[in-house]
């Protein structure tokens, strides 16, 4: 059997004070051409709540979850955790996994889908540790996307119903389900290889899914959020604040946010949502709910022990149930080599500045 000795989260990272703000937006945007200007604005974001994205705390909420789930059913691996863009740092997490011992571990990432920056960043980036930490460095194997699993489908179910029931009683039947994810460059969704187009195709049928254990009677769209490339660059669209707009001159009466694009509530969803989307449908005069991420809700957890124990089998041995709901099926155990290839364009003006 794979001889697994650590369990591994890898997500995005984010500032926890307002000295580390700028910092990190600089490491987010290393070598992208973001004028200062921009950097300052989306700092604000972060300033207006002290400086801290909840992010980080959400990932230790998570680990802690998934350490309770690990014991109960009896799996026994020693858990780190590392970010891309601030501490704890994956090169220093990894660096501490071969200090200990560790010579084989399986990485969760905090991202149910394919694209570049979702999906091949992150395995560029676990490379990209290994190899500075050098011959002593683990390996580490990427579990497979979970964009379908019930237990990343279910708990966004229920924080949709419970979303909303939040809504006055007389405009839930109408409520339009509105599925946002984070917009990336058009030239990204369509990249070249084996998983080319797949981002906006997962996040087609995760909505489907949360829709349909919703209630039929609502309709919904996908739409985008939190774009921050150059205006030359064609990204994914609509925005979600232009789709508001648009649904409320059609004579929709209440919308339900649900971002399932994202695993957790940190600053995208927590700014670009619960600030200027709701902002924007008050104004249109739109009742407005949004749903909560599936976070640490036990099922999430328990779909990531799940997950790791597809894994865990012998050579030879054939897997045991592997949970995927509708009709696209189980999504490949390991991605091709050359999945989900982009090469960003040579920066002219701004480009992209995320936050977490």
């Amino acid at each position: 059997m794979p001889a697994y000795d650590a369990f591994l989260l890898v997500s995005f990272g984010g500032p926890e004070g307002p000295d580390e703000v700028m910092p990190f937006l600089q490491n987010v945007t290393r070598g992208r051409g973001i004028p200062p200007e921009r950097l300052a604005g989306v700092a604000e974001h972060y300033y207006a709540v002290g400086g801290v994205s909840p992010i980080n705390q959400q990932c230790r909420d998570m680990l802690a979850a998934v350490r309770a789930d690990f014991q109960a059913s009896g799996l026994s691996l020693p858990l780190y955790w590392g970010n891309r863009n601030w501490a704890p740092y994956l090169t220093d997490t990894v660096r501490a996994m071969a200090a200990d011992g560790v010579r084989r571990a399986v990485a969760f990432v905090t991202s149910a889908y394919s694209s570049y920056s979702s999906c091949r960043q992150y395995l560029d980036d676990i490379e990209q540790a290994r190899a500075e930490v050098g011959p002593g460095a683990p390996r580490i194997d990427k579990i497979r996307r979970f964009y379908n699993h019930p237990g990343f489908i279910e708990p966004f179910a229920a924080s949709a119903r419970a979303a909303l029931a939040t809504l006055p009683t007389q405009v839930q039947p109408g409520a339009h389900l509105v599925f946002t994810a984070h917009s990336i460059p058009l030239a990204m969704a369509e990249a070249a290889g084996p998983q080319g187009g797949r981002y906006v195709a997962e996040l087609t049928e995760a909505a489907r899914l949360i829709a349909e254990r919703v209630g039929p009677s609502h309709p919904r769209t996908l739409v985008y959020q939190s774009r921050s490339g150059s205006p030359a660059q064609p990204w994914l669209e609509p925005d979600v604040r232009d789709h508001l707009s648009e649904l409320a001159k059609s004579g929709t009466s209440a919308v339900v946010v649900i971002p399932v694009g994202f695993v957790s509530d940190h600053m995208e969803v927590q700014h670009d949502l619960d600030v200027e989307a709701a902002q924007s449908a008050e104004t249109l005069g739109l009742a407005f709910a949004r749903a909560a991420t599936p976070g640490t809700d036990p099922r999430f957890a328990s779909m990531i022990t799940e997950l790791v124990r597809e894994r865990m089998v012998l050579p030879g041995e054939l897997p045991g149930p592997q949970a995927a709901l509708g009709t696209i099926g189980v999504p490949d155990q390991t991605c091709p080599a050359d999945c989900c290839r982009y090469t960003r364009p040579t920066p002219r003006g701004a480009q992209e500045a995320t936050s977490a």
